[in-house]
């Protein structure tokens, strides 16, 4: 598939090393240091976990490709607890600002309504985040809950989660966990 020029391509072993070069840069993460990968098996075990959705799901992660065919980031919906997608992307810090993430998370967001229109689709963030924000509220997501970042280093720390529809209680249980 080719969005915005970007290839979104499923994951594959291959990639570890350009997803853990953008992963444990920590220009990434900004709203999260302690997200930052130090360890290459902490990137490795999270590209077999999108491995796993695809062939769980039928749907998961894409890995981002420029042009040149350089990694660049991933974005996607994943399934997670059994009850929601969950909407994510990651991009190599100088990409950012290019519009790749509004554009991909839209293609996710529809790709996930159309595969399992019964999970609701959920995007998560810290509220000092407000680009994520501004992705979600893109990609056709409302938001649907302000409150403490549980077990977040920082206790001050606030989440947001938004969905593409109002969730059940038992939903917004699964995604605070």
């Amino acid at each position: 598939m080719q969005i915005n020029g970007l290839s979104l391509d499923r994951p594959a072993h291959e990639d570890i090393d350009a997803v853990h070069a953008i992963y444990s840069d920590p220009r990434v993460w900004t709203h999260l240091p302690s997200g930052c990968h130090q360890e290459r098996t902490t990137t490795a075990t999270m590209v077999e976990y999108w491995m796993a959705g695809w062939e769980r799901d039928g749907l998961s992660v894409w890995i981002l490709r420029d042009s040149d065919g350089v990694v660049i980031g991933n974005a996607g919906c994943m399934i997670r607890a059994r009850t929601f997608w969950n909407l994510g992307y990651r991009l190599a810090w100088g990409t950012h600002g290019r519009g790749y993430a509004s554009a991909v998370s839209q293609a996710a967001v529809q790709a996930a309504t159309q595969h399992r229109p019964d999970l609701p689709v959920v995007a998560y963030m810290l509220e000092h985040n407000p680009a994520s924000a501004r992705v979600a509220e893109k990609a056709g997501l409302r938001r649907q809950y302000r409150g403490p970042d549980a077990g977040n280093p920082d206790p001050q720390a606030v989440r947001l989660v938004y969905a593409d529809r109002e969730l059940t209680p038992e939903v917004l249980q699964a995604v605070l966990k």
